[in-house]
């Protein structure tokens, strides 16, 4: 059955905006050309939008001859602003971006834990109003929110949960409140980084792909033939209540201290590092640095050291290393210099024997394949990407190290690879899921 005239128009104008968003301004020649739509329904379209306060012309193209065809129509890239949340247990990050996605302000502020839940949830909405005024926004049109937790899938909201404060589970109905005319959404932060990882990071080739968070806690998220996938419950990917060998008991349904979390959580790693002889300065409450919501964790420089001194490094040199000579290093500096992450600041990391850090990263992964393999046990994703802070940090060397273990517990084909992006995807997961969500809303102009 065809369309009517206007289901038609409403597919043409959002075929033509996608592509405006995707390649940037275009003519209404090149608008013809990509969508194989007659030049009198571009000239139509192209009204039409203009009309609406979506489109403009903002140049021109480089033809010898002025005209119709001559104008490069862009999208309005301030018609609406959106706000990106990443909500961690005691930190909160805010970016603020046009319609195009482009960052215009972002700021952090640590919430300590034993801020009460008022004063934590006004300095989390302060926050936000302060980086919308600092992006020179009026309002925002969306609101888009990473948080750890179980999102209600009938609901769409954070489920209660004894291991998160109460302010994360009261943040999105206070700003709600605060911003009536905005929408605000809130979605696990697991999820949205995996969104982050396809779209833009080391899943970019894949449909089907499993990313296992290490970070200060551990969790996963699915996407199986394009689509993120969250259970009856919204709790698929919650590896960290898997039982798993090593730990001193079992998880419980309100604690995961006994699962994977216990072998693979900020402060796990954190403590595996020092038992192996790396250490690192001074530590925050969870384990992370004193200079602010957003710093590296102190897991992830340990991570990160490690990983640095064991790149380039010949099993050959390593054995020497291991049979008592020290080779300083961590890089094509060779001897004598050793690598130092974080220098100067709180959390540096100076690793000066390679047989140490191949020996903790070894052991890191040992942890980290027991989750990877139960993973793809149960799903055959053929592909996980390691995120999070500590995944991102371990680069190479860890994934390497994980996926040789993977291979020899498992029949199952499977490539394991570092994140791209770190623990900004969660930032950047929000902040597309803002962005999808608003240009839906606006890229379907009314009937007419």
């Amino acid at each position: 059955m065809p369309a009517s005239p206007s289901t038609a128009r409403v597919i043409n104008d959002r075929l033509a905006l996608r592509l405006l968003q995707q390649q940037g301004p275009l003519t209404a020649g090149q608008l013809k050309q990509l969508t194989g739509l007659s030049r009198p329904t571009v000239a139509d379209l192209v009204d039409r939008l203009t009309a609406s306060g979506l489109i403009t012309v903002v140049g021109e193209s480089g033809e010898q001859r002025r005209g119709p065809n001559a104008r490069l129509y862009g999208i309005v890239a301030d018609r609406a602003h959106l706000a990106a949340l990443d909500v961690r247990t005691e930190s909160v990050s805010v970016i603020v971006a046009d319609l195009l996605g482009r960052e215009l302000a972002a700021q952090s502020v640590p919430i300590g834990g034993d801020a009460g839940t008022g004063p934590a949830l006004e300095q989390a909405v302060a926050l936000v109003e302060r980086v919308v005024k600092e992006a020179g926004a009026e309002r925002l049109h969306t609101v888009g929110i990473g948080a750890p937790g179980l999102i209600d899938p009938g609901t769409g909201e954070l489920r209660d949960s004894t291991g998160l404060p109460e302010w994360h589970r009261r943040l999105v109905a206070v700003l709600q409140e605060r911003l009536p005319r905005a929408r605000v959404t809130v979605e696990n932060e697991t999820n949205l980084a995996a969104l982050a990882e396809q779209r833009d990071g080391a899943a970019r080739d894949r449909d089907t792909f499993v990313l296992l968070w290490l970070g200060h806690g551990a969790g996963a998220a699915v996407v199986l033939d394009g689509t993120l996938r969250r259970g009856a419950s919204g709790g698929t990917g919650e590896i960290g209540f898997l039982p798993v060998p090593g730990t001193a008991g079992l998880p419980s349904a309100t604690d995961c201290a006994d699962g994977f979390h216990s072998l693979a959580g900020a402060t796990a790693v954190a403590e595996l590092a020092e038992q192996h002889g790396l250490l690192a300065e001074s530590t925050g409450s969870e384990g992370t640095d004193l200079e602010g919501a957003d710093a590296e964790p102190v897991a992830a420089r340990l991570v990160r050291a490690a990983a640095r001194a064991t790149t380039g490094v010949t099993a050959s040199a390593a054995g020497s290393a291991s049979d008592g000579g020290t080779l300083a290093g961590a890089s094509p500096a060779g001897v004598g210099e050793g690598v130092r992450v974080g220098e100067g600041a709180p959390g540096g990391v100076l690793v000066e024997d390679v047989a140490v850090a191949s020996r903790f990263l070894d052991a890191l992964a040992d942890r980290v394949a027991l989750g990877v393999a139960s993973v793809v046990a149960v799903l055959d994703p053929g592909c996980v990407v390691l995120g999070g802070e500590i995944g991102h940090a371990g680069g190479e060397a860890l994934a390497a190290r994980v996926a040789e273990r993977v291979a020899r517990m498992s029949p199952l084909r499977t490539e394991v690879r570092a994140s791209a992006l770190g623990g900004r995807a969660v930032l950047r997961g929000a902040l597309a899921t803002a962005r999808d969500r608003a240009q839906d809303d606006l890229f379907t102009p009314p009937e007419r």
